[in-house]
């Protein structure tokens, strides 16, 4: 079997490469999902041949709080910055002093806007990532690295040193990162303002699950090493590509300060084009001896530097501020704006997100507003043209009531959003609730959208995701535009949200502050809707990762009783209402009445998924070490002091594999 798991590890990894970096796959799909599932299959039933960079890995699980920081064996300096070509054509003049006169060769190549991540590799391995940080050390993020499918775990064959590091820039694609900003918007979340805003954040995300299902990319732009495989830059780069790294595809040799003008030029309107963002051009002398001669300043080398390109904006005149409300009652004010084309797009509209923002702006009636992009999808205001305000404009100000209902706004301590407390009384809270509750990753139910939930509340069917499951073919085909194929679709899906499971449905009920990943731990801690329900706010907050805030919002939930009321005829009307038995059915009593800490990092399973092992089968997890403490659950790199008090105390350590013995 270790031969078959090798090969099928081979396997994977290489249509991996194909796909993820070449972009020419040679299987489909199913025929990889098969050979996964195969693989899967053949690591759980022998697992003395785990390895932990296994394409079976990559999705990840989750972690504890907090990375650890890692001493960059060589620094990882910033680049010089320019920003016309008159400042790059005065540094090419500076490198060729500082070579006296000495022939040299420069590589232009795009400057990506991501974060940046150093990665060491040994005997063609992946071994560990770390972000820049400071420079000087930054945050081990391997785990959540290795969930990025354009990053080899195991190097194809080739004349790869022995150890070596690469360096790059994480990314997430335009269209990624317009799914995620459209989910968030949906869910009342705050938007990522750029690509790289939101590679930064999923980069530290604590649950490598969320990184892989963010499908971030890589692209890597420079390699280090004593044994490097060519004595210049461009054939490192190509070397790194043959090895299964995505390169910049942009990268050329250039031999004169024309040349780099022309580049500049080029990829100045080109850049926009491609499927990331990009923030500027990068160029370096190519002979590493040559890079060598040039050194470095205190702050970043002599051999290289950063030409930006200039964000794109125009100055268009405001119509008119609106005010929305959302499905959680946030109000927020939008500049709605004469109609001007910036990267292609025509933008109309552009968020101002709160009062307190709109205040800074000192935005007035028919002002002209400065839009930039600069390479980002959100339209964002930057600035007013005061020279073109009229004289008896008026400031803009934030409306005291909610622009549907009517209702006096309130605002929390410490929160910038202002909000209709209206939440039972208000259309689009209302209608928001319904629609949420319906999508597809909630109870996905087919048929109800946003148009669709507005009918069924005008119509006095829904006034709540409870009012669904009172629906019936004959109500809903005599509605306008519903025919007897949109009835069933619709009756069809409120069938099977019947089954969706627990979680889920705790997902769906529009808890304020419970987002998805939120949502999982707190079902997969409490189990059922009921034990939620009684729960003290003490109990609410000793959930992992659930703090005072949202314990707060569950407590003033679960005893609303509109909410009470809601979710008793959900349950009535079948959902599932507690974690499935299939989940729980390893569950045993092995730990039955033991306290057990958990400390150091582990091999098999995240720190999470330890705890819930151990509550599963009886026990009760703990924080620190006492007297009451029946082991600890000792990992790697065990804290000191813990491990000074377990000895003080006589507590005794458990191995991962002694742990999962017992179990």
């Amino acid at each position: 079997m270790e031969n078959r798991i090798k090969q099928l590890r081979d396997e994977l990894n290489r249509h991996n490469h194909n796909y993820y970096v070449l972009n020419s796959p040679e299987i489909s799909d199913k025929d990889f999902d098969l050979m996964m599932k195969e693989l899967e299959d053949l690591e759980s039933r022998f697992p003395e041949f785990y390895d932990p960079l296994s394409p079976t890995q990559r999705v990840g699980s989750d972690l504890s709080k907090g990375f650890m920081h890692v001493t960059h064996e060589r620094p990882m300096l910033s680049l010089a910055n320019t920003y016309s070509i008159g400042e790059v054509d005065e540094w090419f003049d500076r490198v060729r002093k500082g070579l006296e006169g000495e022939d040299f060769e420069i590589t232009g190549e795009m400057k990506y806007d991501g974060t940046s991540i150093s990665i060491t590799y040994e005997n063609g391995r992946l071994t560990r990532a770390v972000t820049r940080g400071d420079g000087t050390q930054g945050d081990d993020v391997t785990r959540n690295v290795m969930t990025i499918r354009s990053i080899p775990l195991v190097l194809q064959p080739g004349d790869w040193p022995q150890k070596f590091e690469i360096r790059g820039e994480i990314l997430m694609p335009w269209k990624v990162f317009d799914e995620i900003n459209r989910e968030r918007e949906y869910n009342e979340e705050p938007l990522f303002a750029n690509p790289r805003n939101a590679a930064s954040g999923t980069l530290k995300t604590q649950d490598p699950r969320e990184v892989a299902r963010r499908r971030l990319d890589a692209i890597f732009y420079y390699l280090l090493s004593d044994d490097l495989p060519a004595d210049n830059h461009f054939d490192n780069m190509m070397a790194a590509k043959r090895w299964g790294f995505k390169v910049t595809g942009e990268i050329k040799i250039l031999h004169s300060v024309d040349e780099v003008n022309d580049y500049i030029e080029f990829w100045d309107s080109e850049r926009k084009k491609l499927p990331v963002a990009t923030d500027g051009l990068v160029f370096k002398v190519n002979s590493l001896r040559q890079q060598l001669n040039l050194g470095y300043t205190a702050k970043s080398p002599r051999w290289a530097v950063a030409y930006k390109f200039n964000p794109e904006n125009a100055c268009t005149r405001l119509r008119f501020v609106s005010f929305e409300t959302g499905r959680m009652g946030i109000v927020t004010p939008v500049a709605n704006l004469e109609p001007v084309l910036l990267s292609g797009t025509v933008v109309k509209r552009a968020s101002l997100h709160n009062a307190d923002i709109m205040r800074e702006l000192d935005i007035h009636e028919n002002d002209w507003l400065y839009v930039e992009k600069g390479g980002e999808i959100i339209p964002k205001i930057t600035g007013v043209e005061l020279d073109k305000r009229l004289p008896d404009s008026k400031p803009v100000q934030f409306v005291s009531h909610c622009p549907v209902c009517g209702t006096p706004l309130v605002k929390q301590q410490g929160d910038a959003a202002w909000m209709c407390p209206n939440k039972y009384g208000c259309r689009p809270q209302i209608t928001g609730r319904i629609e949420h509750f319906c999508a597809r990753r909630m109870m996905n139910i087919d048929g109800i959208g946003e148009e669709t939930a507005e009918l069924l509340y005008d119509k006095g069917l829904a006034v709540s995701y409870a009012d669904l499951y009172d629906l019936t073919a004959d109500t809903l085909s005599a509605l306008d535009r519903f025919g007897e194929k949109s009835a069933e679709r619709i009756l069809k899906g409120l069938e099977d949200s019947r089954q969706v499971p627990f979680e889920r449905v705790v997902y769906a009920l529009s808890i304020p502050n419970i987002g998805e990943t939120t949502a999982k731990r707190v079902a997969k801690s409490v189990k059922s809707m009921a034990r939620l329900m009684e729960m003290s706010l003490e109990e609410l907050q000793a959930i992992p990762d659930v703090g005072p805030v949202v314990a707060q919002c569950i407590f003033d939930f679960m005893r609303d009783p509109i909410n009470i009321s809601n979710i008793s005829r959900l349950t009535a009307a079948g959902l599932q209402m507690q974690v499935s038995a299939d989940s729980i059915a390893s569950a045993g009593n092995a730990l039955e009445g033991k306290t057990i800490v958990i400390s150091g990092t582990f091999s098999h399973h995240s720190r999470e998924e330890y705890k819930e092992m151990i509550e599963a089968n009886g026990g009760k997890n703990s924080g620190s070490v006492s007297k009451k403490t029946s082991f600890v659950l000792a990992g790697e790199n065990m804290g000191p002091a813990k491990l000074e008090k377990c000895k003080s105390l006589g507590i005794p350590l458990v191995s991962e594999d002694e742990f999962l013995k017992m179990l």
